[in-house]
């Protein structure tokens, strides 16, 4: 974290979602989110050799989900980029920064290409509620309308994330964002990062963590519902496989969220079991889950789609039962 802002912070007390109790909106520090700055002349040709996304319609007006696949087309990583000053930004969860920089600099080679641990550098602050935009106004800054849509206004940058209610993510420099933070501390509530990633899953936005790391092909995780794989861009790093699963219709695991009640926390990586797979792999595993009550858990699974269609999946072989459901955005591929 930037030593300025972790001095900011701990100055003003610790996370209290119920600190502004008529709030309509939400603030949250998202510093433990890391960030990789790609530099250079060849940084974007270099990513759209390696990224599942067209890194070509990436601009200082649009954001876009983007995996690093292995060869055999499961994701090691799993990216919000967006334009930087000075290059690309790679945001992902911080404990994978230093595995995402190692193993993206495997294929720099002679390319004039730099990947920099960028995570304390510009700071970060999530916005989310139904008053987020109201007050994204009364502030003077913009209000993107479309999701991963980007608006650069009075030295902030603001991303539009998918949500309901309405999310934003501003991105400045350390002191621009104190004051900021400060004029919204009175009318919000302050949320932390177990909230923040509730919201992700609620969204239906997957995270890859180390213990789920090389696990699932992009379809898998509905990455071609969040339009973060272009399949007209032309080659990247494990583009055959992702390619076959589309055009040949070989996809039989999707990401689905859920609900249970268990009394130990779910954790990325867990296995799903059911009566209704057939598959060596078993029925599937959990990719990311928050807890939302007493006892009680949201998540997003990749699970197979006959065991969860026809069959009753649960959190591990003796574990509960979980309550699967499309995300909000359903199964149905956008259009083009």
């Amino acid at each position: 974290m930037n030593p300025d802002w972790r001095a900011f912070l701990t100055a003003r007390g610790a996370p209290n979602a119920t600190g502004a109790a008529a709030a309509d909106c939400t603030r949250y520090d998202l510093s433990h989110l890391g960030l990789i700055a790609v530099q250079g002349a060849d940084a974007d040709g270099f990513l759209q050799g390696q990224l599942s996304n067209d890194i070509r319609i990436l601009s200082a007006t649009r954001c876009q989900l983007s995996a690093h696949c292995s060869p055999k087309g499961r994701m090691l990583d799993l990216f919000l980029a967006l334009r930087l000053p000075d290059g690309i930004g790679l945001q992902l969860p911080r404990e994978r920064v230093a595995p995402a920089i190692k193993r993206l600099g495997l294929y720099v080679l002679r390319s004039k290409v730099t990947l920099l641990e960028h995570s304390d550098g510009p700071v970060r602050i999530g916005l989310a509620g139904t008053g987020a935009a109201r007050e994204l106004e009364r502030l003077g800054l913009p209000v993107p309308e479309q999701n991963f849509a980007a608006v650069t206004a009075d030295a902030v940058t603001v991303l539009r994330l998918p949500g309901t209610p309405p999310r934003f993510e501003l991105i400045a420099e350390c002191a621009r964002q104190i004051d900021l933070w400060d004029a919204l501390a009175p009318v919000s509530a302050w949320g932390d990062a177990d909230a923040w990633a509730l919201l992700d899953i609620r969204a239906g936005i997957p995270s890859v963590y180390t213990a789920t790391s090389d696990a699932f092909v992009p379809q898998m995780a509905n990455l071609q519902l969040l339009n973060g794989v272009s399949f007209t861009k032309g080659c990247y790093t494990g583009q055959e496989v992702v390619a076959r699963m589309q055009y040949l219709g070989t996809l039989k695991r999707r990401m689905y969220w859920a609900e249970v009640e268990t009394d130990i926390p779910p954790q990325p990586g867990d296995a799903l079991e059911s009566a209704a797979s057939t598959s060596e792999q078993g029925a599937g595993r959990v990719v990311d889950a928050r807890r939302s009550g007493d006892g009680r858990y949201e998540l997003l699974a990749v699970a197979e789609i006959a065991a969860a269609e026809t069959g009753e999946v649960r959190l591990g072989a003796d574990g509960p039962p979980l309550r699967l459901q499309a995300p909000p955005y359903g199964f149905q591929a956008p259009a083009g």
